[in-house]
């Protein structure tokens, strides 16, 4: 199962399951037990990482670009849309949600910040409950920041505002 390694290039943004988007630095050549392995080198500037995947792998462990304005589009109505908290046990359904952070999908990580949003008259998050949502809040603002070449700040007051905005709906 070789990937074409053609579908990243250095200075490109991607999205890294576990990690979020970081920025493909280089692709080099190393030997690894004595097989010449090529690796793409991804740094992650904010969590100061370095990543090394290598190229034959890299569609097998989820690495994918960013996401199309379609998908943006999408996440933005999931953002918009109506929170949906199951009543299962809070350790069932904080492990869901560190899938769905995990899995890299835009769409999956805006239900999680759709869903654990609390607005000033709702109860406090419990400090698990804040850590998954500002988990979730990072990656999403951090790839529509890349996206929409804005910075990651900027993306995060953007999605605060229609948090709100649902909320006064």
């Amino acid at each position: 199962m070789n990937t074409k390694k053609q579908d990243f290039s250095p200075d490109e943004f991607v999205v890294y399951p576990a990690h979020g988007v970081g920025k493909i630095v280089k692709i080099e050549t190393q030997e690894v037990a004595g097989t010449e392995l090529e690796l793409f080198i991804i740094s992650f500037e904010k969590d100061k990482m370095t990543l090394k995947v290598p190229t034959n792998k890299a569609i097998a462990v989820g690495m994918r670009s960013l996401s199309s304005p379609d998908v943006v589009a999408h996440a933005m109505r999931t953002l918009r849309s109506k929170a949906r908290v199951k009543r299962a046990m809070w350790s069932r359904r904080a492990q869901e949600y560190e899938q769905k952070i995990n899995s890299g999908d835009l769409i999956a990580i805006a239900e999680v910040v759709r869903d654990l949003h609390r607005n000033g008259d709702q109860r406090e998050q419990s400090y698990s409950e804040r850590q998954l949502y500002e988990a979730a809040l990072g990656r999403l603002s951090r790839e529509i920041g890349v996206i929409d070449g804005a910075d990651e700040f900027g993306a995060q007051q953007k999605i605060d505002e229609i948090l709100l905005s649902r909320a006064a709906a």
